[in-house]
């Protein structure tokens, strides 16, 4: 990390505008207050305006002669997304800042709460998001419709992609670990509108965001309208559909270490039913308690790798070997019932098993041997 003449960190504010000509000067003097106020950071503010046709250029070209931390680049108006994009890269080619801070320009976002996101990142947070949906926060201006579509919207990201310990998953207002926002895949999505801000929240959880939620009251825009757009719209619901295919990696890395299970299991079981003379009601115990301990050391140093948290080696071990219990003692009575009632082939009846056990065994452990790192909510 590049250090300031004053050997303090950077963090640098990303602030996309189009047409924000009427809010813009005031955003911008009040987190140049903010700026003054923190001691730990030397504060950037990155202007990301998409070739805005009204004055918005012009003021803040007339801000900048009187503030060096003042920057702006231009382009070409594609989406959000894309201006967030170019702002990011920006940013850290210039500047290599700790933190990468994102904010509207409409007066939406108190720039006051930088001052609650930077603590927080001291400590270890790697994502500060300012949340609407948590206690203490307020969207006093939402009307029931807007609430409603804001909570439906951010219902599908949290369980189609699988943050469904986040709250708030559409906030513009963040605070970014850069160390961490270089290791994500931003170009996956292709989101260049405003699911852009859903679809990074699903990759920082996926790169294992140490995150915490803010309450926050969302303000009303001060001028100017919203320039949310059907296309947005529809972008949003295709968006929700890569997210959920790209979450599905887990449980294809959960089948292939299945695989290596069923094969741990075949190869024992074979091994002792056919050459060591063991009977199928004493091999089959056996089997699973091979593949059970065979596939958490896949799952944990590979299938879940950027799931790990406070729960300690041992405990997961434990927490592992009650699921693979329950599912193999389902596996086990099962293969029984199957061998001894309907009188099926063991080895079918031994397949058939495994399949009801793996359905069993990737709910449990998904959900709490390696439940991702529920996010912290500052109250």
């Amino acid at each position: 990390m590049h250090q300031q003449e004053n050997n303090l960190p950077t963090a640098c504010v990303v602030i996309p505008t189009y047409n924000e000509a009427d809010n813009i000067e005031k955003t911008l003097l009040q987190v140049i207050e903010v700026k003054h106020a923190i001691q730990s950071h030397t504060l950037k503010v990155l202007i990301v305006d998409d070739n805005s046709p009204d004055d918005t250029q012009t003021i803040v070209h007339k801000i900048m002669e009187s503030y060096d931390d003042i920057h702006m680049i231009t382009g070409t108006k594609v989406g959000l997304g894309n201006a967030y994009t170019r702002g990011f890269s920006h940013a850290i080619e210039q500047w290599d800042p700790s933190l990468i801070i994102q904010m509207d320009a409409d007066g939406q976002h108190d720039p006051n709460v930088i001052k609650q996101f930077i603590p927080l990142a001291e400590n270890g947070k790697q994502l500060i998001i300012g949340s609407r949906f948590i206690e203490g926060s307020s969207t006093p201006n939402f009307s029931k419709w807007r609430k409603f579509i804001s909570l439906f919207g951010n219902f599908l990201v949290r369980y189609m992609g699988g943050v469904y310990m986040i709250k708030d998953c559409t906030s513009g207002f963040r605070c970014i670990n850069a160390n961490l926002l270089q290791k994500c895949n931003l170009d996956f999505f292709s989101a260049k509108g405003y699911s852009f801000q859903s679809s990074l929240i699903c990759e920082l959880i996926r790169n294992g965001a140490n995150a915490i939620e803010v309450p926050i009251v969302f303000n009303k825009r001060e001028h100017g309208l919203s320039k949310l757009t059907l296309h947005d719209e529809i972008e949003f619901l295709i968006n929700i559909i890569k997210i959920r295919f790209r979450n599905s990696e887990d449980f294809l890395r959960y089948c292939i270490v299945g695989v290596l299970g069923v094969c741990v299991n075949f190869l024992t079981y074979l091994t002792l039913t056919r050459f060591a003379g063991w009977t199928p009601e004493l091999a089959s115990p056996l089997a699973i308690e091979l593949s059970i301990i065979s596939n958490f050391i896949c799952h944990n140093f590979w299938t879940f790798i950027k799931r790990m948290n406070s729960v300690s080696y041992l405990n997961r071990f434990m927490r592992f070997h009650i699921v693979a219990g329950v599912s193999g003692t389902v596996n086990y009575l099962f293969f029984l019932l199957l061998i001894n009632t309907l009188f099926l082939p063991d080895l079918l009846s031994l397949f058939l098993g495994i399949g009801i056990a793996t359905i069993l065994n990737y709910s449990g452990n998904s959900l709490w041997t390696f439940r991702r790192q529920k996010i912290d909510k500052k109250y």
